[in-house]
């Protein structure tokens, strides 16, 4: 497995974090906000997801 496969929603979250903190000092606070959330969701998504694949595999 590929390190880009195993780890994209941390590469994913990380950008979405770039980008908010960028937004914010743009200027745009609001929307830097918004997207400020988009990490912890990627991240809970992601982890939600591991759960259901690993219930799926114990189930087999």
């Amino acid at each position: 497995m590929s390190f880009l496969n195993k780890y994209y929603p941390i590469v994913l979250a990380f950008f979405a974090l770039i980008y908010s903190v960028f937004l914010w000092f743009s200027g745009s606070k609001l929307e830097g906000l918004y997207v400020g959330l988009w990490p912890l969701t990627i991240l809970a998504f992601t982890l939600v997801l591991a759960q259901i694949q690993n219930k799926n595999k114990s189930s087999k």
